[in-house]
């Protein structure tokens, strides 16, 4: 996924709550997304299955609009590098015990996954609108997303990642049928597992029958953290971390992980580490900013600040609005100094390829 693909889908999720023109949103970035739909079928590799649930079955549906892209989850990740696995948040009630506690803390997943027959590949949870994800492995190796909340509109409301919106608002029954994308051999299908939570998941794969491998694997009774190779200890004046994700995809060679920050009415940072095991040391871009004592650059666009000297590693805050005038009303940015604040203390782990030493 893009970095434009990133903020759009990180701004739908966070700003759920908000009055964002999305109409025009989505008119005014068409054009660029034409040009990269090209650039990625003529770069696509096989696209890998997605989707895992207890038990589904059902009848196919009618179609539901197009595929643009392919899944950002896709990436096969090497079998022999220990994967990462969020810790255990011991004493905290599971999905099954308090489902109404699903997606109202950014830092703990309320589920998890069965390790020994399946693979984390990813994680995520957005409070503003009580979403939670894990990305796993199944099989020989199909991708799978899971996403859960306590709220039906919250799922049906929020676009999957490289879905079309119209693929699934307005059309999640949560019966256990299946949808399918015309044109692909993408699926969704929707479920609740118990009173008070709400499932969905896809596929790109297309067949019905891998959603019964997965069958099992999803641990209800547990709770995770939200962790990663990074950690926040200095935020703005009063806003908080609103959301947290993980992409363990490429693990160990590759690793992603963004946390948002929100204050109120409107104000929203993303911040994004990027590490590469291949990533060169040298960036070419010369420090112009002092944060805290360390290097910093601040972009030609004015509204990216990047944490310089982390070896193999990218670490970014985007603190203003990447789309002006089809924000929310009265849209109200973060300045360079929130900015500043959040990356000067930002505390990265000494080996991102050592889960144990994360923060």
């Amino acid at each position: 996924m893009t970095d434009l693909d990133q903020r759009i889908a990180s701004v739908l999720r966070e700003q759920a709550e908000g009055e964002i023109d999305t109409a025009r949103l989505l008119r005014g970035s068409r054009a660029l997304g034409r040009r990269r739909q090209v650039r990625r079928r003529a770069t696509a590799g096989t696209a890998l299955a997605l989707v895992g649930v207890l038990g589904l079955v059902g009848v196919v549906r009618a179609d539901v609009g197009g595929l643009a892209g392919r899944m950002p989850w896709t990436a096969a990740t090497p079998k022999a590098a220990p994967p990462p696995v969020p810790t255990l948040a011991d004493g905290v009630p599971g999905a099954l015990q308090r489902p109404d506690l699903v997606g109202t803390d950014p830092q703990v997943l309320h589920l998890g996954v069965d390790t020994t027959r399946a693979r984390y590949l990813g994680w995520s949870v957005h409070s503003s609108n009580r979403v939670e994800s894990i990305r796993f492995s199944v099989g020989d190796g199909h991708p799978v997303l899971l996403e859960v909340s306590p709220v039906a509109k919250s799922l049906d409301d929020t676009p999957i990642e490289d879905f079309p919106m119209q693929a699934v608002s307005g059309r999640l029954a949560f019966d256990g049928g299946v949808l399918r994308v015309a044109g692909t051999d993408g699926l969704v299908t929707s479920w609740q597992p118990f009173p008070g939570l709400y499932a969905r998941a896809a596929t790109l794969r297309g067949d019905v029958a891998a959603l019964n491998q997965v069958a099992g694997l999803v641990r209800w009774d547990e709770a995770r953290r939200c962790a990663g190779p990074v950690r926040l200890t200095t935020l703005p004046a009063n806003a908080a971390v609103t959301g947290c994700s993980v992409d363990a995809a490429a693990f160990p060679k590759g690793l992603t992980a963004q946390l948002t920050v929100f204050r109120e009415p409107t104000s929203t940072m993303w911040m994004k580490l990027v590490y590469g095991a291949e990533m060169g040391e040298d960036t070419g871009r010369a420090s112009n900013r002092d944060l805290g004592g360390r290097p910093g650059f601040r972009y030609p666009d004015g509204n990216r600040l990047e944490l310089l000297g982390l070896p193999k590693v990218r670490l970014t805050v985007d603190f203003a609005w990447p789309f002006p005038g089809y924000g929310p009303p009265g849209q109200v940015n973060f300045t360079e100094a929130d900015a500043a604040t959040v990356l000067a203390g930002t505390q990265v782990a000494t080996d991102l390829t050592r889960p144990q030493t994360w923060p």
